[in-house]
């Protein structure tokens, strides 16, 4: 059966609801599942404004390896457009984001609107660093295929697979980069979700 946009949501309020976090469940998770709990509610559900722009090889490789979470399946049957993020107008930004993927589904400028959370989709091919960045709203990001590094304040990267996660409080230093395989993911910001104060620093020098 073909997945809708509602199946989607649906899929992605049961990874967000049921991952476990190492230091206990957040706030955020809770906040997350009452506004797509929200959505879900609602008789109407638009069509996907657009054309779409399907995923790359790389992408759909990760997507529907054995390891892949079962929401990656409904994922690739929805027509989505996958462009790279516009989260700022810093031309190092602009000039890295090139090999990133992203939907966001739920938000200020989501397919559904919401001020509350942004929700989406965001993935980045291999061979790809995404350097240090900081912003106001609190950030989870959920890996649901593929593998890539995160590196968090201070810390040093880390291994992040399937079913793995990265959490980032307000204003946390935060990076990422991938190696030999590309990774989809299932991101959340809560809080303060304008982009107003979001800053971009590059890749770490390190």
């Amino acid at each position: 059966m073909q997945a809708s946009l509602k199946t989607l949501f649906t899929g992605l309020r049961e990874v967000i609801d049921q991952h476990v976090m190492k230091g206990g469940r957040l706030g955020m998770q809770d906040s997350a599942c009452a506004e797509i709990d929200r959505v879900l509610a609602q008789d109407y559900w638009p069509e996907i404004a657009g054309p779409s722009t399907p995923l790359t090889r790389p992408f759909i490789d990760v997507m529907t390896a054995n390891d892949a979470h079962r929401v990656c399946d409904d994922m690739l049957q929805i027509a989505l457009a996958w462009v790279p993020p516009q989260t700022s107008d810093n031309p190092l930004y602009i000039a890295h984001s090139h090999a990133k993927v992203h939907v966001e589904l739920l938000g200020p400028e989501g397919i559904l609107p919401s001020e509350n959370i942004r929700l989406g989709l965001y993935g980045i091919l291999p061979d790809t660093e995404y350097g240090i960045r900081t912003h106001p709203a609190e950030e989870i990001f959920i890996m649901l295929a593929g593998e890539a590094e995160w590196l968090r304040g201070d810390e040093a990267y880390c291994v992040k697979k399937t079913g793995d996660y990265a959490y980032h409080p307000s204003m946390m230093p935060h990076a990422t980069r991938t190696r030999h395989s590309a990774f989809m993911s299932v991101y959340l910001w809560t809080g303060d979700v304008s982009t107003d104060g979001y800053r971009y620093y590059g890749v770490p020098s390190n």
